[in-house]
């Protein structure tokens, strides 16, 4: 990614996640970052904590960079476009970030022969740990889902699907987070309730969480497979997983990311 501009039009959480990783490691050097944000605070800030360009004007970002990544909120997005969208064109990659916003509505609203990539990471790429998917729109190459792979790779998994398959990843993994957050927080209320202090209980409860999800990761056996390997017959796991199992815990989960795929859906109609 030598010869890559890569010009952020939003300078939030996202995208100073996808600075740091891309500067930890290594995949791009500082003076190939630019960043474009209202806020002069959040300008000093990224100016100071990256050693990159950082400027309020978008127009400005567009014209240097070969990569543009789109990292503002779905309802600032269009006057966004309004004011630079006609400076993006074939000389550019544009990668967008903003949830619900179709391939079709960014492509109308930048100049031709832009090549658009779609992305839905989540908010796990603030520890370098995202779950990101991509989708590439009509003119975007092989070599484009690779640059925008490469992004996010620096900040966690990246896969490859068609569009049409984004909203299940929003309800997935976009809004998963929050569903293993509110999981970690009854597990530690649970150790809580048993005695455990809660400072404690909270580190074993997000350590549990994590050691499990990396042994999934790393050992590629099914969950399943997994489980079974610490749910002795008659033990205390299989007495735990009877309780899960009769309150209907894992119909719930499903019918969770049912129910926020179905709303993503819904709020990508509006845009």
């Amino acid at each position: 990614m030598k010869t890559t501009r890569i010009g952020f039009l939003g300078g939030g959480n996202m995208a100073g996640a996808l600075v740091s990783g891309l500067l930890g490691s290594k995949a791009v050097a500082a003076d190939q970052i630019r960043v474009a944000d209202p806020r002069q605070q959040r300008l000093a800030e990224l100016r100071q904590e990256y050693s990159i360009e950082a400027t309020a004007s978008n127009a400005d970002v567009v014209k240097w960079a070969n990569v543009v990544v789109l990292a503002v909120k779905p309802q600032v997005l269009p006057s966004v476009l309004s004011e630079c969208g006609s400076l993006i064109g074939r000389g550019h990659l544009v990668v967008s970030l903003a949830a619900g916003v179709a391939i079709r509505t960014l492509e109308s609203r930048v100049g031709a022969g832009a090549r658009v990539v779609r992305a839905m990471p989540n908010t796990a790429a603030l520890a370098c740990a995202s779950a990101t998917a991509v989708a590439s729109g009509t003119s975007a190459t092989d070599a484009d889902l690779d640059v925008a792979r490469s992004l996010f790779d620096a900040v966690g998994k990246t896969v490859v699907l068609e569009e049409h398959h984004l909203d299940a990843v929003t309800g997935l993994s976009g809004s998963g987070p929050a569903y293993v957050l509110l999981f970690i927080e009854a597990l530690a209320d649970g150790g809580v309730k048993m005695g455990l202090p809660r400072d404690v209980a909270l580190v074993l409860a997000a350590q549990t969480v994590h050691g499990a999800a990396k042994l999934l990761l790393e050992s590629g056996k099914h969950p399943a497979v997994l489980k079974d390997m610490v749910t002795s017959p008659g033990g205390t796991t299989i007495t735990g997983i009877s309780v899960l199992e009769s309150a209907g815990v894992r119909g719930t989960v499903i019918a969770a990311v049912e129910a926020a795929t179905l709303r993503a859906t819904e709020l990508g109609k509006r845009s």
